[in-house]
């Protein structure tokens, strides 16, 4: 029997202007016309322009089609082909929805529709808007159960913010469109995920929900949106884990292929239609968005195991059987893009900072990956670059390569939040520790952590230590709470009780998910949970503060 033809996602919106928006989805054929139909009875057509993702690969480790275990069909990285079209549908009317539907034609001839949905451009000034609050998602177990209580409780909402680590292995292609256990990044977006859960063996078939269709997605990078040094063996796990700083690569192999040596963020940028700033393009940027003026930054560092025993690139040293082979090395938890004070991203957050619309609107909030104040345990080490400590014997031989962290010379803490806080943001919205928690400092900006969606680190709080502390005794490296002196917030409605019946600040489970949503038109960030243990239990609203406006 033939299958039909069948697009590889729906369609997603991007990068809305005041009259317009772009439309963009994904084929396994290239086709020869490819087009948006919209309007009243459909009765408008615009062609899109086509381009083929570059790195998109499966490996050893995907879950895609019939491979269900490691090596089954591949015993190495395989291009997969798959092309990207994108529709600009343009001459909208602001605050308007208008019927949408995208058409594909295969070079044989037949031709692939998706349903019928709707878009809209940038909403008005005074427009309340409901905004989804989420990250991390990485295929991790909760993800499709999230987002299809999202819909059951929310509705249709006006835009996703979403605060980096998208996929897990950014150029394994199924972890985007089709991983076989149900829970691919587009389809748990778009509604069309077949993720089941097991609990006390009953069996329940999560959805997603169907939300990117209708809302223009906003993303910032993180850790798992990078790839490192290129290679066309061994597996895409390991080619994810061989990032080196581009100085390092420069002095290994000179101008080579430098980013083919280092680290790279293509498929990420070929997957999204983003604004883009002159000097950071996608990878920093700011938009007003309704009464939103939203600045994403590019802060992520390389996430590291603690100890460097069963030859681990660590974040605080080097493998004993590598001390001689500096190219090997992984230079522990290293940053991508430079944010201190008087690098090109800090200049450039100071300028849109004193922009005119900047101050002129609203509500003011920053997105980025790292977080400034967690009780996670991806705070530690400090974000700062690592200061290498090469220790030799008496006759120049290397004995150990360790990294420390000053806790002053954190960037985050240092050089960024003092910015945000004479500029007067309200909210920084983060992830990267996979739990909830929020924070509000003494000049009441808003901190929110709301990335619990499995495979929960655990927090640091009461008696708690995080586990990914250094094997020496420093005060640059905080066992718990947070380590630059925040109090975590108690939710404020319906907080979950710990073992003695004291309200907990925070949730870091991986039976409970969480979301958070922002609502333009009231001011107020309210987060949601939902215990997947009882599929039919309520989704309960337990936290909810607001913010003044600008």
């Amino acid at each position: 029997m033939t299958l039909p033809p069948q697009l590889l996602t729906d369609p997603f919106l991007q990068l809305p202007t005041s009259t317009s928006v772009r439309v963009v989805w994904f084929t396994e054929f290239a086709g020869y016309k490819h087009m948006v139909s919209y309007g009243e009875n459909l009765t408008q057509t615009v062609f899109a322009k086509t381009s083929k993702l570059t790195r998109t690969r499966e490996d050893q480790q995907s879950r895609v089609r019939s491979q269900t275990q490691d090596g089954q069909i591949y015993q190495y990285p395989v291009k997969r082909h798959i092309w990207r079209h994108e529709a600009e549908v343009i001459n909208l009317t602001p605050d308007n929805r208008t019927s949408y539907q995208v058409t594909s034609v295969r070079e044989d001839g037949e031709s692939v529709s998706s349903k019928v949905f709707n878009l809209a451009p940038n909403p008005t000034s005074g427009t309340p808007l409901k905004i989804l609050l989420t990250s991390d998602h990485q295929i991790k177990p909760m993800v499709a159960a999230n987002l299809q209580k999202v819909v059951e409780t929310i509705g249709q909402v006006d835009a996703v913010w979403f605060a980096g680590d998208l996929a897990n292995i950014p150029d394994r292609a199924s972890e985007w469109f089709d991983d076989n256990r149900g829970g691919a990044f587009f389809p748990c977006l778009q509604g069309r995920a077949n993720y089941e859960m097991t609990y006390n063996d009953q069996k329940t078939i999560y959805t997603g929900g169907a939300i990117i269709q209708y809302a223009p997605m906003f993303t910032c990078i993180g850790n798992h949106e990078i790839m490192g040094r290129f290679a066309k063996e061994g597996s895409l796990n390991e080619e994810f884990n061989d990032t080196i700083p581009r100085k390092v690569a420069f002095n290994l192999y000179a101008e080579n292929s430098l980013k083919e040596n280092s680290f790279n963020t293509d498929t990420y940028e070929e997957i999204f239609t983003l604004p883009q700033s002159i000097e950071g393009g996608k990878t920093y940027y700011a938009v007003s968005f309704g009464d939103v003026h939203l600045v994403v930054l590019y802060a992520t560092n390389m996430w590291r195991y603690s100890s460097s025993d069963d030859g681990h690139k660590g974040k605080y040293g080097e493998p004993e059987t590598e001390l001689n082979h500096p190219e090997n090395w992984g230079y522990g938890q290293h940053i991508y893009e430079p944010i201190a004070k008087g690098s090109k991203q800090y200049n450039w957050l100071l300028q849109e900072l004193n922009s005119l619309e900047f101050k002129q609107a609203k509500y003011k909030v920053v997105m980025l990956h790292h977080p400034p104040h967690t009780l996670g345990d991806n705070i530690i080490p400090p974000y700062t670059d690592p200061v290498q400590i090469i220790e030799r014997d008496e006759d120049g031989k290397i004995k150990t390569v360790r990294y420390e962290y000053p806790k002053q010379a954190d960037y985050i803490i240092r050089d960024v939040l003092p910015l945000l806080e004479a500029a007067g943001v309200q909210l920084v919205f983060f992830g990267h520790s996979h739990l909830w928690n929020r924070f509000c400092s003494s000049c009441g900006m808003h901190f929110i952590e709301t990335s619990n969606v499995g495979n929960s680190y655990g927090a640091a709080y009461g008696d708690k230590k995080r586990k990914n502390l250094p094997p020496w005794h420093s005060h640059d490296y905080v066992a718990i709470g947070d380590p630059y002196g925040l109090e975590p917030v108690v939710p404020t409605l319906a907080p979950i009780l710990d073992e003695d019946g004291q309200p907990m600040p925070y949730i870091s489970s991986n039976d409970i998910t969480v979301f958070s949503i922002f609502d333009t038109g009231t001011g107020t960030v309210s987060s949601y949970r939902f215990d997947t243990r009882k599929p039919d239990g309520e989704v309960i609203k337990f936290d909810e503060f607001k913010m003044v406006s600008g």
